[in-house]
This record gives structure tokens, sequence and C-alpha cells, in this order.
């Protein structure tokens, strides 16, 4: 995109997995010694569109994508992503694409469900989907409350029949999100140049949303496993598959004290002790917010607390995404 001002191919015949890292800085001051991971790490499970739009030509590739499927099925968070060309193309009867994309999905996962129930409920399943717009440069008038009132307006019924449908397969479908979340997502700025031969202008510097894809993906699940835990009788082994490490993250954004924690995670088959113990300090790290949540971001930087510093930082991008109008999370 960068060096020849194209976009790249769309991946129709494969799942490809991208990981990333943060790598935090700095190892030798107190607060280093302290906590307990120096890496964050993403992986992006990119699972083809079409793959939901067309049914395999043969029991090899069902059962490809079965297991490149499968592969998402341990990711906390689910991006189901609507095109903002196809927006523009059917710009005035929107609710025909919209309608359309939610019901291939859905019988993408109906063809899948025997396979994917083969030994019952599922406990460990994306918990929250966002539905994000993608492209969002082509709307430039757009902000995340004007896609939320679109999809509200066209496809309500078409997103609540996703959502029983997604329920159909998981253990507690109570804790479950769809259609709750939503986000802008853009890449860059894609135009044509005004003069000379039509060529594509590509900007990378006019991203949107994107810097909030770690942010959403550590912290999100977090959020969500409190909110269930307080509304729902969730079993533990269930609030156990949401938010992989949440102790060990919302200790490091709320205090910083990861020792109780450690003693905690060495007495994991004692299942009710962890949940009564590790309970506050995700109610803690969650209902950061504000004034409070910057004074503990500017303290943590003035003392090289990097995860710390770090965390708070996520927070903050969030808040201010929600400001922003990229993303709009439930009350």
């Amino acid at each position: 995109m960068r060096d020849q001002a194209a976009a790249p191919l769309p991946t129709r015949f494969k799942a490809t997995t991208y990981y990333f890292s943060v790598k935090l800085k700095g190892g030798d001051n107190d607060a280093a010694k302290k906590r307990p991971f120096d890496v964050l790490r993403l992986a992006w499970h990119d699972y083809p569109g079409e793959w939901f739009e067309t049914e395999p030509s043969r029991s090899e590739e069902q059962n490809r994508r079965t297991d490149n499927f499968r592969s998402l099925l341990r990711s906390d968070v689910a991006l189901l992503l609507v095109d903002g060309q196809k927006l523009l193309d059917y710009r005035g009867d929107e609710e025909r694409y919209l309608k359309s994309l939610m019901a291939n999905f859905r019988q993408g996962l109906l063809r899948l469900k025997e396979d994917l129930l083969e030994d019952g409920p599922i406990i460990e399943f994306p918990r929250v989907w966002i539905l994000a717009l993608s492209k969002a440069d082509l709307l430039p008038d757009w902000d995340v409350d004007t896609f939320r009132d679109l999809v509200i307006l066209k496809a309500t019924e078409d997103v609540e029949r996703l959502r029983s449908t997604i329920a159909e397969l998981i253990e507690t479908p109570a804790a479950l999100s769809i259609g709750e979340d939503f986000m802008l997502l853009s890449s860059a700025k894609f135009q044509l140049k005004s003069d000379g031969p039509q060529t594509l202008d590509i900007d990378l510097t006019q991203r949107v949303g994107l810097d909030l894809v770690l942010p959403v993906a550590s912290l999100l699940p977090l959020e969500r496993r409190v909110q269930w835990h307080e509304k729902f009788d969730i079993p533990r082994r269930v609030l156990d598959s949401l938010a992989d490490g949440a102790e060990l993250l919302a200790a490091g954004l709320a205090d910083g004290k990861f020792g109780p924690v450690d003693k905690l995670l060495a007495k994991i088959p004692k299942a009710d002790k962890v949940a009564a113990m590790a309970t506050p300090i995700l109610v803690q790290a969650v209902q950061l917010a504000g004034p409070k949540l910057r004074e503990m971001d500017e303290q943590a930087r003035a003392q090289h607390d990097y995860l710390r510093a770090t965390l708070t930082q996520f927070k903050l991008d969030l808040e201010q995404g929600v400001i922003n109008k990229v993303i709009r999370n439930p009350k």
C-alpha cells in the first residue's frame, strides 16, 4: 500500500493468523522486577468472509474451514466486518446488504454447528462480537453513532437472529455480547488523484480505529467478565475462559501488586477461593476512569512502571475513542 499505492488482494481462499507483540521497555527498576510478563501478544485470525457465503466444493475444503474456524474459538473478541464499499453500493437500500451479510454468517455457523457441538456446548468462544465498519474512510461524514443507527434501523432482527444462533453453540449464552459494540476501522485514506492518470493515493497516516485493536482485545473482555459476573450466575469454568490472564492484567492496571495474584494463580484448582479473592482486583481495574485514570497513568510514567503505563494508556485510548465516536460500548 505504501510503496506501490495499491490495495492488497483479498484473502479469498485461506485463513491466516497474524501475530503481533508489544515488548515492554526497561527491566532494571523495581517495577519491572515485579511484573509477571514483559510482552503483550495479539493474535489476529483472519477468516475469509467469502467462506460464509459459499458452500465448500469438497470434503477436504469443508474440513479445512472447520479447522480454521476452530482456531477462532479461543479468541476473546470477534470483529464482524461490515464493508463500507458495499454500503455505498447499496446506498438507500442498505438493508439488502446487511440482511445478506448477517444471514451468510448465520448460515455459515449453522453449517458448522454439528461439528462444533460434537463434544457438547462450547465453553471457550468469542463472547464479545463487535460490529465494525471497515473502509470507514469511504464514509468520512459518518461517526460510530451513524453506523450503529443504520444497523439498528435496517437489520436489528437479523443481528438478533445471529445472536440466537451463536447462543445455541455456547454454554451460558447470557455471557454474550452481539450488536452492543460498534467501531469504525480504516487502514488508510484511499482516494483517486485528481490530476494526471487515474492513480490511487493511499495516505497511511489517516488510520481509523486500528490503534484501538490491542486495547479492545486486552481490556474489553476484562470489563465484560466483571459485568457478567455481577449480573448473572456464570459457572467458574466459563468465567475462566473469558479474558485469559485477566487477574494479572487487572493487577497491573489497578495497583501493580502481583504477589497476591501469583499466589492465587498457584492455587487454580481451588476455584472458589480464586474467584472470591480475584474479583475485587478485576472490579477495581474496570472502574478506573477519568481524572483518576489519568493521574495513575502520569504516576506510572514518572516511576517508569511501563506495564502499568501501557495498560492505563490502553484504557485512556478507549475513553478517547468513545469521545471521538470511533467506538461505542453499551452503557
